[in-house]
C-alpha cells in the first residue's frame, strides 16, 4: 500500500519501521534509510577544508581532486543503499529456551539480485541492552541463513523484538538500515533449579500390575523404537537386516508413576515452577511416567517425547493468578 508524505515523513516510522508483519519481507525503497556516519561527516569537513584551500590558491589540481573526492563518495552513498535494497528477509520455527539461555532465531536472506550484498549486520533491537550483531553475505541470486541470538530474560510467550539490517559498505561514509519486525512469538521456560531429589511422599506411586518393557527379565518380545529408549534394549538384529529399529520388551518390570504437584514445593512463584521444572527434566530422564498438578490445571500422567514438552509449556506459561 503506498503511503501518504505524512506517513513517509512521520519520525514513528523513522525510529521503529512498519510494525509488526508476516514474513517475508522485501526491502523496498520506503524501508531503507540512509545517513552519514562520523567517518562520512569528517570526510565533508576535509572537503570543505579542501575546497576553501583551493580557492584561496587558485589551485587548479585542488580543484580536481575536491571534485573527484566528493563524486567518489556520491557514488560510495548509491553502493550503500543499494546493498540493502530488494532483500527479502525470513525467519523459521523458533525452538523453546530455558530462561537464562541465549535464544536463536534462524533469520533468512534472500537475494533476488545478480549482485553480492556484502558485510551485512542484522542484531534484535533490545532496550537497555547491547545488541549482538551478526555479520554476512548474501551471494547473488541465492540465499544466506543465520541464527540470530537473543537473550531469554524472562519466562512465557514473547513478541519477537525488532530486527535492524545495516551496511557501511563499501567505504563506511554512509549506513544504511533498514527495520524489520515478525508477528511472531517465541516460548521461553523457567529457569531450572538446582540438582534437588524428586518427591518421594505420598505423591510417589508404583504400579505392579503392567508390564512396561524397561525391565531385565524375561524377554517378552518387540515393540516400536520411541525416543528414550536406553540403547542396551535396541534390536540391533532387525535394524541391520533392514526391517526397522524395535525395542526389546522385557516382563515383570515394575512401572513408577510421579506425581509433581506444586503443593510439594515452597517459596516464591517463581522460585516453585524453578523447582518443578527441574523436577520434569529429572523424571523425563528417568522415563517415568509422571504428570503435573498446578492451581489452575493439571496433566495426566505419561511418558512420551510430548509429555516434557507440555509440562514445560504449562510452567513457562503459568500466571499465578490460582496459586495459594
Amino acid at each position: 500500500m503506498p503511503l501518504t508524505l505524512r506517513q513517509r515523513l512521520s519520525p514513528v516510522r523513522f525510529l521503529r519501521g512498519e510494525g509488526p508483519e508476516v514474513g517475508p519481507v522485501e526491502l523496498r525503497q520506503r524501508r531503507v534509510f540512509i545517513l552519514p556516519t562520523c567517518q562520512g561527516l569528517l570526510f565533508a569537513v576535509i572537503l570543505l577544508l579542501m575546497l576553501i584551500s583551493s580557492i584561496n590558491y587558485d589551485a587548479s589540481l585542488g580543484y580536481a581532486l575536491t571534485f573527484l573526492l566528493a563524486a567518489l563518495s556520491v557514488v560510495a552513498m548509491l553502493h550503500t543503499y543499494r546493498n540493502l535494497l530488494g532483500l527479502r528477509v525470513d525467519i523459521g520455527p523458533t525452538e523453546p529456551v530455558f530462561c537464562g539461555e541465549t535464544l536463536r532465531v534462524p533469520v533468512t536472506l534472500e537475494n533476488p539480485a545478480g549482485q553480492t550484498r556484502f558485510a551485512v549486520s542484522l542484531h534484535f533491537v533490545e532496550p537497555k541492552a547491547e545488541p549482538a550483531k551478526v555479520l554476512c553475505d548474501v551471494p547473488a541470486n541465492g540465499w544466506v541463513g543465520v541464527g540470530l541470538p537473543l537473550p531469554a530474560k524472562r519466562r512465557g510467550r514473547h513478541a519477537l523484538p525488532r530486527i535492524t539490517l545495516a551496511t557501511v559498505f563499501p567505504l563506511g561514509l554512509f549506513r544504511a538500515w533498514a527495520y524489520v519486525e515478525f508477528d511472531a512469538r517465541v516460548l521461553i521456560y523457567p529457569r531450572p533449579a538446582r540438582a534437588t531429589p524428586l518427591p518421594r511422599d505420598s505423591a510417589w506411586q508404583a504400579d505392579l500390575s503392567g508390564d512396561l518393557g524397561q525391565g531385565a527379565d524375561d524377554f517378552a518380545g518387540l515393540r516400536n523404537y520411541q525416543p528414550g529408549d536406553a540403547p542396551g534394549h535396541v534390536h540391533w538384529k532387525t535394524l541391520a537386516r533392514g526391517q526397522g529399529l524395535y525395542t526389546k520388551q522385557f516382563g515383570g518390570d515394575r512401572a513408577e508413576e510421579l506425581w509433581l504437584d506444586w503443593q510439594a514445593t515452597a517459596g516464591g512463584i517463581e522460585a516453585r515452577l524453578s523447582l518443578l521444572t527441574r523436577w520434569v527434566l529429572d523424571a523425563d530422564m528417568a522415563h517415568y511416567r509422571y504428570g503435573l498438578r498446578l492451581p489452575d490445571q493439571t496433566l495426566p500422567l505419561a511418558h512420551e517425547p510430548q509429555q516434557r514438552r507440555r509440562c514445560l509449556k504449562a510452567l513457562a506459561l503459568f500466571n499465578g493468578a490460582a496459586s495459594p
